[in-house]
């Protein structure tokens, strides 16, 4: 069973009656809730828990870590993001939502501002789905509707995505890149932008889909290590293998 961690920054819910009126146990029990009925073992992390709830050990046990942050990126200390960094060079995957994109593990990952445009005018947007093959959007079908999303527009200063996944339209006549997959090392990234704290996007079923099909894709539990260092020569002078 894939074991996922959720990470929510839990500040909004906590101050903000129209934020809880939306997700009243905050946004982490909504992404658990179905997570959780979709088969994966999964525990939640906040801002406020020691170590930001991202303990080595929790960190250790974790296949794939979903991070959802808006108001306080600079409270979550170095020290966390670095090992989470480092997790994630070693094949743990990390699947960071809307307001995530300006976390410091993702621009430490990222290499860049990851800054971009935004509007919170709750309209329309539509997200369409450019990679139809892809794992992430299998049983999505052609389009996402959602009648209420920030707008998040170009330029979104990230690194070309190694794919892109799905693009968003709104209102305004902004486009975004809303769905980007990225590889770092032995880890997989995966960044999604629905999630504004005042929209139910959360509750959205092919929001949830998409989020779901990433935990699958992003999980490497099982890919091989690589040796890195000197190495002994694997055949020797006339092409026969050396055993070892």
């Amino acid at each position: 069973m894939i074991k996922v961690t959720v990470w929510n920054e839990f500040r909004h819910e906590k101050k903000d009656k129209k934020v809880q009126e939306v997700y009243p146990q905050g946004i982490h029990k909504v992404l658990a809730d179905f997570l959780s009925k979709d088969g994966f073992s999964v525990k939640t992390a906040t801002l406020d828990d020691e170590e930001h709830g991202l303990t080595v050990e929790t960190l250790l046990e974790t296949d794939v870590l979903i991070w959802w942050g808006h108001i306080a990126h600079e409270e979550v200390t170095d020290e966390i993001v670095d090992r989470v960094h480092q997790r994630v060079l070693e094949g743990m995957g990390l699947i960071v939502l809307h307001s995530g994109h300006f976390s410091k593990i993702f621009k430490k990952l990222m290499g860049t501002s990851c800054d971009l445009k935004w509007r919170e005018d709750g309209k329309h947007s539509r997200m369409w789905v450019v990679k139809p093959s892809h794992p992430i959007v299998e049983g999505i079908g052609e389009t996402i509707e959602l009648d209420q999303e920030e707008m998040y527009g170009e330029h979104f200063d990230i690194p070309a995505p190694d794919e892109l996944v799905l693009i968003s339209w709104y209102l305004g006549g902004e486009v975004f890149r809303s769905g980007c997959t990225f590889y770092r090392g032995m880890g997989k990234i995966f960044y999604f932008q629905p999630g504004h704290e005042t929209y139910p996007s959360y509750y959205n079923e092919k929001v949830q889909k998409v989020i779901s099909n990433s935990v699958y894709w992003a999980n490497s539990k099982n890919n091989l290590n690589p040796i890195y260092g000197h190495a002994t020569a694997v055949e020797d002078n006339e092409n026969r293998r050396v055993e070892k």
